[in-house]
């Protein structure tokens, strides 16, 4: 969902609907906000998914990131403790890939796989249920396989 620019009313309704998974993508860290994401605001993203939890506690809560904008890996584990105080339980990380549309932001670095499988086992280590890091993962990355796996469990 989108931040609905912070409309607490808009949240309550989806969060009301009972989704299976309530999914709001992060997508870059907060120091590349202005640049990735200039309408949206990083911490009323994190209010977002803190509210989503609060409000429904046994909700299943989802975030994305991409890598390869210019973003620190200090700076993604840092989104990835601020993802897991909201409460969000998994978390997919992919590569930007650069839009064929004008006016979008170039690649400032592909990053290998093995940095994402690091990367992705840090994260876990960190708390989060699920966590799918490589290259081409993008936010529905086995998205009902990891619900199934959050739901029975295995994380």
């Amino acid at each position: 969902v989108p931040d609905f620019a912070g409309n607490l009313e808009a949240w309550a309704v989806v969060v009301d609907a009972a989704p299976d998974v309530f999914n709001h993508n992060l997508e870059t860290v907060p120091r590349l906000y202005p640049l990735v994401r200039p309408g949206a605001d990083y911490r009323r993203s994190i209010e977002l998914l803190t509210f989503a939890r609060e409000r429904a506690p046994g909700l299943a809560t989802k975030s994305g990131i991409m890598l390869g904008l210019g973003e620190e890996t200090a700076e993604v584990l840092q989104a990835g403790k601020d993802l897991l105080a909201a409460g969000v339980d998994m978390l997919t990380v992919g590569q930007y890939l650069r839009p064929a549309a004008p006016n979008t932001l170039a690649v400032e670095r592909f990053v290998p796989p093995e940095e994402f499988d690091a990367l992705g086992q840090r994260l876990r280590e960190m708390g989060f249920r699920s966590v799918a890091s490589a290259p081409f993962v993008r936010s529905s990355y086995n998205a009902m396989e990891s619900f199934l796996g959050l739901a029975e469990g295995e994380g």
